[in-house]
Order: C-alpha cells, then structure tokens, then sequence
C-alpha cells in the first residue's frame, strides 16, 4: 500500500453521487425527523444533498452546510436542477455559524467520525448545542464498531458498495483499511472502480479517509460535557433500542 498522499473522496462529488445517490435506506427515516421537527431543520456535513434535497423536496425548511466546497457547489448544482431553493454553505462542522436556530439538527451518514479527537467532537457538539432552540434535539447517527468490524482482516480490499454506471456496467468501492483499535480509528485506502457491461475495468480513482469511532457510553459522556441535558439511542432506524453489536446507533439529545 502507498504511503503517497491521495485526495479525498469529497474532492470529487460527481463520482460521489454516482456510487451513493441511490442510496437510501435512510432516507425515510429522515424525512420523518424532518417533518416532525416542528420548525428550521440543520444538516452538518451535507454533502451533495442526498438527505437534504428530498428533506427540502417535501416542503421542510432546512439548511446546511459541509467543509468540502466541491460537495456544496455540486449540491445548489442539484437544487438548481431541481428547482428547489436551498440554503447552504461550506463550513467547518467544529466552528460554523448559520445566523439562525434550528428544531432539529441532525448528522447522517457517519459524519460525526470525522471529529478525530476528543477536542473537535467537543466543539462540534458545542457548536450544535448553540444553534438550537430551547426544547430542540441534535440527532447523530453513527455505524455502531462492533466486534465483527475489528476482527477483520487489514491491509485486504473490501467491496463496501456497488452502483450502476451510467451507460452500462457498475462502479465498485473498494476499502483497504488499517485500524488502531485503542484508538478507535481507521484509515482507508479507497478505489473506485469503474466496470463496464462486461466488467472489465475503465478507470480507477484513488482516495484516502480518515474516521474515528465512538461508543454508545463515550458519545453519551461527551453530549453531557457539551451540555446537552438528555439523550437516547436508538439501534436502527426502525427505532429499536441499541443493543446488538451490529446494530447502527441514533442518538437523540435535548438541549
């Protein structure tokens, strides 16, 4: 595995949305965390606007914002396309301003692993904290790191996902992972592969991630010392509790 600096993922939002736009298996949950905000919804990292675009589609007042400015002009590209008014901006989820407060902010997708340290997951939470309104709930998703995940096998590719290609064949996402298990963290060398009908390879694209993981006590410590008063964790989208390893975890926290 080269040790050569490589781009991020997030640098190239329309291969992006290739793999991941048809994504949706949380996309109801959302909408209803959305229409049953009862007021300005807020999605930290963005991205392209697969959450947030049909949240805004279904007539929910929300904004949002990324740190990646690729991600966020390829997202108003989108709502432009679409005809829907939106109102996002590039960011830094441990230091962004929106000039107004939210029912709901919520972050999907693993977007809270980016914080990589105890200081940035402090500031993000803090940050969040500030810009809801009295009675408002931050809900945070996160893939739950049970035993399964750190018994793989490192420094092998994974096919973590596949997608249809435009004009035929598919696009593969293949993970190489390195993890620190003390401290919680995985780097990823990824390939996105691009197959055509026959499945012989187009093109390669490589990129490299970093996340840090969290468990249900540590998030729940850490949401208390940012000062939030009550949280709950869900396992899943279905609302079920949180209580298999494999399960994904939701938490819900009162301002």
């Amino acid at each position: 595995m080269s040790d050569a600096p490589k781009p991020s993922p997030y640098d190239a939002p329309e291969l992006y949305d290739l793999l991941f736009d048809s994504l949706d298996f949380d996309v109801p949950y959302w909408l209803e965390v959305g229409r049953g905000a009862g007021g300005p919804v807020l999605e930290m990292a963005c991205g392209t606007g697969r959450l947030l675009l049909p949240i805004r589609k279904s007539g929910v007042d929300i904004d949002g914002f990324d740190s990646s400015p690729a991600m966020i002009a390829r997202l108003k590209e989108r709502a432009r396309a679409a005809g829907l008014e939106v109102r996002a901006q590039v960011a830094d989820m441990r230091d962004f301003a929106m000039g107004r407060r939210y029912a709901r902010i919520f972050c999907g997708f693993n977007g809270f692993a980016h914080c990589e340290t105890i200081e940035d997951q402090l500031a993000t939470l803090r940050r969040a904290l500030e810009h809801l309104e009295p009675g408002g709930a931050l809900v945070v998703h996160m893939s739950y790191p049970g035993p399964a995940y750190w018994s793989e096998q490192e420094g092998k590719p994974v096919l973590e996902h596949e997608a249809p290609r435009p004009g035929g064949g598919k696009l593969q996402l293949w993970d190489t992972r390195r993890k620190d298990v003390v401290g919680q963290r995985q780097d990823s060398e990824v390939e996105i592969w691009e197959l055509d009908a026959s499945e012989r390879p187009v093109a390669a694209h490589k990129f490299s991630t970093h996340q840090r993981w969290v468990y249900r006590f540590e998030l729940e410590l850490l949401l208390r010392a940012a000062g939030f008063a009550r949280t709950e964790f869900l396992g899943g989208f279905d609302g079920r509790p949180l209580r298999a390893p494999d399960d994904q975890m939701i938490a819900w926290s009162t301002k």
